[in-house]
């Protein structure tokens, strides 16, 4: 199949070549040099379309493909410098010509002819005209998104360009659900789409962009056609067809409107098809695009969560999924200076998860077969209020609250079968979590410029947490050793329940003195601040119900926790030519607490923290960037417990007190270039960390019951990751691009009462070209290799995939995707294949409102999917059950 659709593509692009013509030359400016990023379009005076684009090199060298025999008026532009043009005849026979260009007195024309071209730059914006890169197939932002140079969106609908994830995504410059991209990619339609502007160094207050480093600050905004604006728009869109038994459907409206003053988002999706518009793990990291305050503190006090490890599968990793989401976005401008905005949203599933599983424990080579089947109930909720107040120029107050709230059921049933010093165990297990966490997380800052030397800065967070974890675990063998545990009986009902709280305040005041303007000192002072309350109780339901409470202290804990970190630090930032060095030192105060067991255990320090950042600008568009830190990272209140935590059926963990800080040291060096000529990115990013005093575990075995407990480890964790990217355009029809992705990591841990060393090695590479015609089909040929490595394992996946789209008889939009796996072991103990296709035809009539549509989804009815992980202390080979085949029929109105 790869080799048909590899010559189809070789034959497409020979016929169209091999009737076309080259013109090439240099565009320089009189009397000085060339001009690199200048425009060059070539607008067929018949057909009045622009046949073809370029912009010029770090040589001024621009290269144009035409068609042999045609008129072409050629239109040049700089900014700064007076438009040209002029008209050409083409022949058969490449033209060469230079192109000089003079100063202009004003540059008024010079914006019409920017916006002509499909990619553009201004400043640190770049900026795509969407309309040069659709076919007639796209429905969503996605589907215009994956067509641009430079830019691609993964299955979560995170946005990454040039390598960097795009932190936030407005539209006419007013946020859209903020802190997550996918909302926006997976609904925003393409027909209102005008320019995708991408906005490097992004800073969101004004007065810190000169002083601060935002290099790796990425945000992205979608510019509305003329149409759209001050006007609903939006679709609403139904479809109904049926699986292999059940019915399934999905009902989606959106509506959007947009106006200087107000900009209103309602979005909405309820189906039984697998459509997730906002999953779980979604919630989980939906920050609201909180800042991090403390990012150059040197200090690392992370908040864990209590969750219970609930299943957390995507659309395609489900026997079955029913959901009901709700969201709405709002921006209000009462005045110049005054901009309100928000978001709400919630979120109800019912899934079925299907899984068989294969687990090998490193220590003793027992072996764990799980048949499991999960019924799980996820409800929550978001809830976010921004203000942002900027009278003028020198002044700027923001202020955030995000409210999380979630309710989670879990009930599992499942077979296992464990294998461990030669003796087989079957048993029966039935499992049932619960938690109803929630969480309050505030956001002040104040921004104030003295005078052009002199600017301050305040920001403070506050997070309030609130979790609640319940878990029950029904076994015919009893997994752990509890005091006052009572034995013989016929199950043992094991049931758990805590109560975790966290109060934590981060604030630093920052002090910019700008000493010339390529130079200036920043002093800042900070303090985390942060109180944390765990309790937990294990009882036991005996088999004629009555409660056993397991009292001793042992199995109980009432911890109290506080950490105190006051810091102050001082860096450096110059611009020395090409460069720019910003070295920095953090001077830190720490003092931590924690009492139970009816005793308290204290310890106070203090440490000095160096951090350096180092930018090589070789070009307008190549950058090499090097950042060093030291950082003490801290452990919060679970990991301190030392009462039991029953983690799982097969897992109990006992806490440490005594535990101390790890130091970690990090280094990154980081490689862009992006040439306008030809769309060629590249970009390399390698990142090596080394950790002295880790927080590790001391994990024993009986059989494949797991007891471990944390401690402060002698052997230094290392890990080393690096990844990379090659894309281009080629000629004017092809978007090529080769990826490579490799990590190593190297842990230690003591298992069974021996010092255990575990390494890693995980290599993924992605080759991929795509074509961009407009009136013939469009393909997309692709190839992932990946190779998971351990000390003991080797897991390999093949992965080949197509895509076809075809926009025909003005009207007519055909997409298809096809994806093979092959997921195989080095001794073929485990070698599957499995495949996935799905296809959908829509037609919508020219100026028609009316949308129909027929798509069928798994058309092979692939029944299940595996895959494999693996930790310091086991080996994972798991089996999904996902949906079966379905057809859908659907039928969508265009506001």
């Amino acid at each position: 199949m790869n080799k048909i659709l590899s010559f189809l593509i070789f034959f497409i692009s020979s016929q169209i070549y091999a009737q076309s013509i080259k013109m090439e030359g240099i565009v320089s400016e009189k009397g000085t040099g060339i001009l690199e990023m200048a425009n060059v379009v070539a607008l067929n005076t018949a057909t009045k379309g622009m046949d073809a684009y370029c912009i010029t090199n770090d040589k001024g060298r621009y290269v144009l493909n035409l068609k042999p025999n045609t008129s072409y008026k050629i239109k040049v532009s700089y900014i700064g410098m007076q438009n040209k043009e002029f008209v050409i005849e083409t022949s058969t026979t490449n033209i060469s010509q230079n192109i000089i260009l003079e100063q202009a007195s004003n540059t008024l024309n010079e914006v019409e002819i920017v916006r002509e071209m499909p990619v553009s730059i201004k400043g640190d914006t770049l900026i795509y005209n969407a309309d040069s890169f659709k076919v007639g197939t796209e429905k969503k932002l996605e589907d215009v998104l994956k067509k641009l140079p430079g830019v691609e969106v993964n299955a979560d609908g995170e946005v990454e360009v040039e390598g960097k994830k795009v932190q936030k995504l407005m539209v006419e410059g007013k946020d859209f659900f903020d802190g997550d991209t996918k909302l926006g990619v997976k609904n925003i339609p393409a027909d209102a789409i005008d320019k995708v502007q991408v906005l490097r160094n992004f800073s969101e207050v004004g007065a810190l962009k000169g002083v601060e480093n935002n290099q790796d600050n990425l945000a992205m905004n979608i510019k509305l056609k003329e149409g759209k604006k001050n006007f609903w728009f939006g679709d609403i869109s139904a479809s109904t067809g049926v699986a292999h038994k059940e019915e399934r459907y999905i009902v989606n409206p959106k509506i959007f409107y947009y106006s200087p003053k107000y900009s209103l988002n309602v979005i909405s999706n309820f189906n039984n098809v697998g459509e997730l518009p906002l999953s779980m793990q979604d919630y989980f990291k939906m920050t609201g695009g909180f800042r991090n305050v403390m990012a150059k503190g040197g200090s690392t006090f992370n908040v864990s969560s209590n969750d219970l490890g609930f299943l957390l599968m995507r659309n395609n990793r489900a026997k079955n999924i029913d959901t009901k989401f709700g969201a709405a976005n709002f921006s209000f401008n009462p005045s110049k200076a005054m901009n309100i905005s928000g978001f709400g949203i919630f979120n109800s599933s019912i899934t079925d998860i299907q899984t068989n599983s294969q687990t090998t424990y490193l220590a003793n080579n027992a072996q764990q077969n799980n048949e499991e089947n999960t019924h799980q109930k996820n409800n929550f909720g978001l809830l976010k209020l921004s203000a942002s107040y900027k009278p003028n120029t020198k002044l700027q107050v923001d202020y955030d609250v995000l409210g999380k709230l979630s309710n989670q059921n879990e009930y599992g049933n499942l077979f296992r079968q464990s294998i461990a010093n030669s003796l087989v165990n079957n048993e029966n297990i039935y499992t049932n979590k619960t938690q109803k966490p929630s969480s309050i997380n505030q956001n002040l800052g104040t921004y104030y410029t003295l005078s052009d030397k002199h600017i301050f800065a305040f920001e403070a967070q506050h997070l309030y947490q609130n979790e609640d974890p319940f878990y029950n675990a029904n076994l015919q063998t009893q997994p752990f050793v509890l005091t006052d545990y009572i034995s013989g009986q016929l199950r043992n009902n094991i049931n758990q329940n805590r109560i975790v709280t966290t109060n934590k305040i981060d604030a630093k005041l920052d002090y910019y003195y700008v000493l010339t303007p390529k130079s200036n000192l920043n002093i800042t002072v900070g303090n985390t601040n942060s109180h944390q309350n765990f309790s937990s109780h294990i009882f036991q339901v005996l088999d004629n119900s009555l409660v056993n409470n397991l009292n001793a202290p042992e199995n109980n804990n009432q911890v109290k926790y506080n950490f105190n970190d006051v810091f102050m630090a001082m860096h450096y930032k110059i611009l020395w030519g090409k460069f720019t060095f910003n070295p920095g030192v953090s001077l830190h105060y720490y003092t931590m607490n924690n009492q139970q067991l009816t005793t308290d255990f204290s310890r106070n320090f203090t440490r000095v923290l160096p951090d350096f950042f180092a930018l090589y600008q070789i070009k307008k568009s190549q950058s090499l960037t090097y950042n060093f830190s030291l950082n003490n990272n801290f452990t919060d209140i679970n990991q301190l417990v030392e009462g039991a935590i029953v983690r799982s059926y097969s897992s109990l963990f006992r806490g440490n007190r005594n535990l101390e800080n790890s130091l970690s040291q990090v280094h990154s060096l980081r490689y862009f270039k992006y040439n306008m000529f030809n769309m060629e990115n590249i970009f390399a990013n390698a990142t090596y960390t080394k950790q002295v005093d880790a927080i590790k575990s001391i994990a024993n075995f009986n059989g494949v019951n797991q007891f471990a407990t944390p401690y402060n480890s002698n052997f230094a964790d290392e890990s080393f990751m690096a990844m990379g990217q090659y894309g281009r355009s080629f000629f004017k029809y092809y978007k090529g691009s080769l990826s490579a992705n490799v990590s190593w990591n190297k842990f230690y841990n003591i298992i069974s009462g021996l010092n255990n060393s575990t390494e890693s090695f995980t290599q993924n590479y992605t080759a991929k070209i795509a074509t961009n015609f407009k009136q013939i089909p469009n393909i997309e040929l692709g190839y992932t290799y990946i190779l998971n490595k351990n000390s003991t394992a080797k897991f390999y996946t093949d992965k080949p995939f197509a895509r076809l789209d075809y926009f025909f008889l003005n009207g007519f939009a055909f997409v298809a995707e096809y994806e093979f796996y092959h997921y195989y072991t080095t001794d073929k103990k485990v070698n599957n294949e499995y495949d996935f296709l799905s296809s959908s035809l829509t037609y919508q009539k020219k100026d028609s409102k009316w949308e129909y549509k027929i798509s069928a989804t798994n058309i092979l009815n692939t029944k299940s999917l595996n895959d494999n992980s693996f930790n310091q202390f086991a080996i994972s080979n798991s089996q999904y059950f996902v949906q079966p085949r379905y057809v859908l029929f659907g039928l969508k109105y265009n506001l």
